[in-house]
């Protein structure tokens, strides 16, 4: 058989396995026969990801305070919002036996310990956090704020908290360790003060620091804000009101439409749909917004990645390597803040940024993130695995190494000039790290396409499901009693 003819019937075989929910269908639950219906080689690229990306939260976290760096290999200042997906990691890691659980058990001790041992203050220089809130990035070895124009994030620390819960209801032995692994996850969660974080009731704050006090925008309209509110919902000693959730919520529709042949609530970029749902399990769950739309939020995001693709196959902006099998669009390290004249005119490649494609906002510079399609696995597996097979295959020996993808690339960036991350290569622009928070959603979300591991232990979890419960869900595995602790 020519190697043509095996391509196609390989694509063929994946095609058959990972047929997608018809528009509007409820998705059905992913089964290990999925992922044991995948030719081999695509078994053997998920199987090695996985674990890489893994090993990448093992490697880079400090053993001893359990702090995870923004981005790695490197020098960095911690990122809470990567200690969040660490947390995860570890269980993740101890099913799949990458680690013991013993080791798992330890590495999440110590983060838990760190925490709450950590300054709570209204200081500048001198505080992990305040109200039970911590700051966006904390040094790695003093574990404080990294820096004065750092913030009191309540995202980044919903992000945190996020892994927190999963470790209440992962470690669920009669030990001490894991008794107190459950203990402490219990008083870190109900320190933060939400009400507090209200600057504009019922609306919450993005953050506050000691010098310009509360930022002036709140999290409202669809985004990865979706689990602040869920955890501020579900607070059992500082509760939100369910007006919050109607409040964020109340500006849906401006974005609801359709776009490259998708109808979905839009958020350009996919870690907005990919943060929440790494934790939750939103299959056959709706709120009020949701059943007025005939529609539950895995399937709009389940669109919202088809629609990624969709764009890329059209590539309005002519960049190189878009196609297909190579598309991704989200927030990512790039090339850098440099202006090129070429062909196509002036063109601005920009540093980090949250690049993406809706209804909302365009922001493309030919700049991919593995991580838009890696952690988009769980919506549509059927598209996703090809591009990644095909971003490995094309471009793997700059952008794959020994911890998975690195953040992101660009074939059409060629210009010799100082860079602040990555290198040129002949493929053109590639990064040389990963960011922890990129690296999370593709661990999670290929574990919850493979066995449905988070999204099970956070559906057993009180606080989860009271603050979905509170924001109007209803419906699916929400309905059934929660499985016993």
């Amino acid at each position: 058989m020519s190697l043509k003819k095996l391509h196609a019937l390989c694509a063929g075989i994946l095609a058959f396995a990972l047929t997608p929910a018809a528009p509007g269908a409820p998705a059905r639950a992913p089964t290990p026969q999925d992922f044991a219906s995948l030719p081999k080689s695509q078994r053997a690229m998920i199987e090695d990801l996985e674990r890489r990306t893994f090993d990448w939260f093992w490697d880079s976290a400090d053993p001893k305070n359990g702090l995870v760096p923004d981005h790695y290999p490197g020098e960095s200042f911690s990122s809470i919002a990567a200690v969040g997906f660490g947390l995860t990691a570890y269980g993740i890691g101890a099913e799949r036996g990458y680690v013991t659980r013993a080791q798992a058990a330890e590495r999440t001790l110590a983060t838990l310990r760190f925490f709450r041992d950590a300054p709570q203050n209204g200081s500048e220089d001198d505080a992990t956090g305040f109200h039970g809130f911590y700051y966006h990035f904390l040094d790695m070895k003093t574990g404080r704020r990294f820096g004065r124009f750092v913030e009191l994030s309540s995202v980044d620390t919903t992000l945190l908290l996020g892994g927190v819960l999963f470790a209440q209801s992962y470690y669920d032995r009669d030990t001490p360790q894991e008794r107190e692994i459950r203990r402490l996850a219990d008083e870190l969660y109900r320190a933060a003060d939400w009400t507090w974080m209200q600057a504009r009731p019922p609306l919450i704050s993005m953050g506050w620091t000691p010098g310009g006090q509360f930022i002036r925008d709140d999290w409202r309209g669809y985004c990865e804000g979706m689990l602040v509110y869920v955890l501020a919902l579900g607070s059992p000693t500082h509760p939100v009101a369910p007006e919050a959730w109607k409040a964020w919520s109340a500006t849906n529709d401006k974005t609801w439409g359709t776009f490259y042949g998708e109808t979905f609530l839009t958020f350009a970029p996919l870690f907005g749909h990919q943060y929440s749902q790494a934790w939750i399990d939103f299959r056959g769950i709706r709120d009020d917004w949701a059943r007025a739309h005939g529609i539950d939020f895995f399937e709009n995001s389940r669109r919202a990645t088809y629609s990624q693709r969709n764009y890329a196959i059209a590539n309005p902006g002519k960049w190189t390597g878009y196609g297909a099998n190579v598309w991704g669009l989200t927030a990512s390290n790039g090339p850098g803040g440099i202006v090129v004249k070429g062909p196509q005119g002036e063109r601005e490649f920009k540093g980090y940024s949250a690049r993406g494609a809706g209804l909302d906002y365009v922001e493309d510079d030919g700049t991919i993130a593995p991580t838009a399609a890696g952690g988009s696995i769980a919506f549509a597996p059927e598209i996703v695995v090809p591009a990644l097979m095909e971003m490995k295959r094309r471009y793997g020996r700059d952008i794959y190494n020994r911890y998975g993808f690195v953040d992101a690339f660009n074939p059409s960036f060629h210009t010799r000039t100082d860079l602040r991350t990555g290198k040129l290569v002949p493929m053109g622009w590639a990064d040389t790290v990963q960011l922890g928070i990129d690296q999370g959603p593709i661990l999670l979300m290929i574990e919850n396409w493979r066995s449905g591991l988070v999204w099970k232990v956070m559906g057993k979890n009180p606080y989860i499901r009271e603050g979905l419960r509170r924001a109007g869900f209803a419906g699916g595995w929400l309905d059934e009693a929660a499985p016993a602790p």
